[in-house]
């Protein structure tokens, strides 16, 4: 439910702020990029990519679907 998600992600940029450290695993790559500092992306459980969240966002190969 987007209002869910939302919330969500609000709560997430609030802890951020405050210094907390967050391990997100989220399938919209998309918009956990824009609350993140860095990124992984994994295909069958193996990370094949990884960067900092701005410049994996703008990496072609992240926005493939698998």
């Amino acid at each position: 439910m987007p209002i869910y998600v939302e919330e969500t992600f609000k709560v997430i940029e609030n802890l951020h702020q405050q210094g907390v450290t967050i391990l997100l695993v989220e399938q919209n790559a998309r918009k956990a990029l824009t609350a993140a500092d860095r990124g992984y992306v994994l295909e069958t459980g193996e990370i094949v990519l990884s960067d900092q969240a701005e410049k994996l966002a703008l990496n072609p190969r992240s926005k493939r679907p698998i």
